[in-house]
């Protein structure tokens, strides 16, 4: 009985020793950690306004405060260790090493984070341009640290990995303010080039939406098998590209044959031979 009460005093006297040795250490670490904490979200909260006021990309400020966020708390975490007595020095190794283990195992995800950050740090679109990738194209919709949405026409999403994108040409629509349009309209062998011509440029300057700098260009491009080709090259605004497109095309239509000009097209001409 006396044995297990020295047992017991024993083992007191070494718990006391741990609160004592460890306690304080603990305590500051804590108190450390939630005052580390505070002042990081106040100041990501401030760098998120300042972020703000300097009319930075919106899909980028998020980012931004994240990874401002994430690495603040990295080196709180790292400090507030090395006050409980744990070398921070075999932890980051450890850190280290699995960091580099996943690094493997998500390479094609870490290339993907890579190129958001550089499509949101260089710029080569933004949302709302038109681009061409030559696999898709379409209205960027929202650009994300691992993908690019893409909006169709016919309103379909392409969801696009953002580190091919970042590494790969493409054609950005809406990069200019102005477009050039360009046409290819032929008509019949023994039709007027003068007359032709002067219909082109009536309808050209009937339509508000065309630019009168640069001027338009209208040439015979094409001695062709069965017509007459003119070039035409026209510039335009580029909200107005697609209107002035298709509506070119079917006043074009309406008046050579009210003028008389003649839009030829591919015959055949078949002889049977008894």
């Amino acid at each position: 009985m006396e044995e297990m009460i020295n047992d017991a005093s024993e083992h007191s006297e070494q718990l006391i020793d741990l609160i004592w040795t460890w306690g304080p250490k603990v305590v500051t670490a804590i108190l450390t950690l939630i005052i580390g904490l505070w002042i990081i979200g106040a100041l990501v909260r401030t760098f998120g306004k300042t972020l703000n006021k300097r009319n930075v990309d919106p899909s980028l400020s998020p980012f931004l405060k994240s990874l401002l966020g994430a690495i603040l708390k990295i080196m709180l975490f790292i400090s507030v260790i090395g006050m409980v007595g744990i070398q921070a020095t075999s932890f980051v190794a450890v850190l280290g090493a699995a960091g580099l283990a996943v690094g493997f195992a998500l390479q094609g995800t870490l290339q993907n984070f890579a190129g958001g950050v550089i499509i949101l740090l260089l710029k080569p679109f933004k949302v709302g341009d038109w681009i061409d990738t030559g696999s898709y194209s379409g209205t960027v919709h929202a650009i994300q640290i691992f993908n690019t949405f893409l909006k169709t026409p016919d309103n379909k999403t392409i969801i696009i990995p953002n580190g091919g994108l970042a590494n790969s040409a493409l054609t950005n629509y809406s990069t200019e303010p102005r477009r050039r349009v360009d046409f290819t309209f032929g008509v019949g062998y023994g039709d007027s080039t003068d007359k032709t011509r002067e219909t082109l440029m009536t309808l050209i300057n009937a339509d508000d939406r065309i630019l009168k700098d640069p001027e338009p260009f209208i040439a015979v491009s094409e001695l062709a098998d069965s017509s007459v080709n003119f070039v035409v090259r026209i510039w335009v605004e580029a909200a107005d590209y697609w209107g002035v497109h298709f509506d070119m095309n079917e006043k074009v239509y309406n008046k050579f044959n009210e003028v008389g000009l003649n839009i030829p097209f591919p015959q055949m001409d078949v002889h049977v031979h008894k």
